[in-house]
């Protein structure tokens, strides 16, 4: 009996683990899709701004690289590879170049809230996962919420062509980095890790082809990108997602992604000055309904 107990109490640990992580993610995506947002106004181009991001956090978990390798065994490269480009320097180049010229309200609907959908029918579609009635219930919420929201920021602005294609594209990439996460083997950590010093060589190389201005950049500026980008979303977010997929599994913790529009809305009217209206509330109430029945809480198993 007390054998049962303890595998009980260490499966609610975990799940809860998992929860928090997932929170803390999505907290960081929000203040990163409204720094990024802000660094348009900047000298710092992308690839200043990858520089910080994963600079950051290569030099925090140098330890752990160092001890895994850069080409760690038992690791297909495959994985690795698709790790490095769904979280790393490919994901970030292309969501950061649109989300300089895209509000962030529509930013956070087309990245975030296309983020759980995608890694739902990678899930169904390449590893046969079945979500159940609950779960699928969940994932229609989530769309009708993004709906909603997108609807409403469509009405007032027109949007470059570039968000509408490199926003979803990032999103599928992530997806493919959840499930490749899920299967490397790696911890949080470790993956963190081989993320950010890949990620880091990738942007050096495309600073020597193409040139920085991290030297010339105003300090706050560059402090406010160290804090925002290297901090909270290269260190503190992508450990916090790993430890949500391991906890939670992929197509769950990817579905709290979908809190990211609504988040990044409030504090697009907050912050940027866009209105928030009638739409974004119910939009709010919609996708955090269709997080919740998405992470299994109505489900029979």
């Amino acid at each position: 009996m007390s054998a049962v107990t303890f595998t009980n109490n260490e499966k609610s640990t975990s799940t809860s683990v998992g929860y928090a992580g997932a929170v803390v993610t999505v907290l960081i995506w929000a203040a990163w899709i409204l720094a990024t947002r802000h660094s348009a106004a900047t000298q710092l181009g992308t690839i200043d701004i990858g520089l910080i991001r994963y600079g950051i956090p290569m030099l925090v978990l140098a330890p752990v690289w160092l001890k895994t390798g850069l080409l760690p065994k038992g690791v297909p490269l495959r994985l690795l590879a698709t790790m490095v480009a769904g979280a790393g320097a490919v994901f970030f180049q292309l969501t950061t170049s649109a989300i300089h010229s895209t509000p962030a309200s529509a930013a956070g609907i087309l990245l975030g809230g296309s983020m759980p959908l995608a890694t739902a029918l990678i899930g169904v579609i390449v590893f046969r996962e079945r979500p159940d009635f609950m779960r699928v219930l969940g994932l229609a919420a989530i769309v009708g919420g993004v709906a909603i929201l997108l609807v409403r920021s469509l009405a007032g602005a027109a949007l470059p062509w570039t968000s509408f294609v490199l926003l979803p594209m990032g999103a599928i990439l992530w997806a493919s980095y959840t499930h490749a996460f899920r299967r490397s083997g790696l911890t949080a950590l470790q993956a963190s890790a081989l993320i950010a010093i890949w990620s880091f060589l990738i942007h050096i190389g495309l600073a020597v082809a193409f040139g920085t201005s991290i030297a010339s950049a105003p300090l706050g500026e560059v402090g406010l990108q160290v804090l925002s980008q290297g901090v909270l979303s290269g260190l503190a977010a992508t450990v916090a997602y790993g430890l949500a997929v391991h906890a939670l599994g992929g197509t769950q913790a990817a579905a709290f992604t979908a809190i990211t529009p609504v988040l990044a809305t409030i504090g697009g009217g907050l912050l940027l000055g866009e209105e928030i209206g009638i739409a974004e509330i119910a939009a709010a109430v919609i996708t955090g309904l269709g997080v919740a029945l998405s992470t299994g809480i109505a489900s029979r198993r």
